[in-house]
């Protein structure tokens, strides 16, 4: 069995990061994207700030709400990690 791989909280930021812009540029609330996305606000607050590690269902969802493919969220996601910081 391969050991587990540690979570990144790098990318949990990055990823959480990315979600908030783009909740913000829809004018959506956490309340109303999380209905949406099937999680409960709190659990998207968590994501949003780093402390949540979404499953793939709840990405899935996440994505769906926003409306975008889970593969262009993990695009932007990796985007925003791949920023050095400060750069904007």
């Amino acid at each position: 069995m391969n050991p587990r791989v540690p979570q990144d909280p790098q990318a949990q930021l990055a990823l959480g990061e990315v979600i908030r812009q783009l909740r913000a540029k829809q004018g959506s609330s956490q309340e109303a994207l999380a209905e949406v996305a099937g999680i409960t606000p709190n659990m998207l607050s968590l994501i949003e700030r780093g402390e949540g590690n979404p499953s793939w269902t709840t990405f899935r969802g996440i994505a769906g709400a926003l409306g975008i493919a889970p593969s262009e969220l993990a695009k932007f996601a990796e985007k925003s990690e791949a920023r050095k910081p400060g750069e904007n």
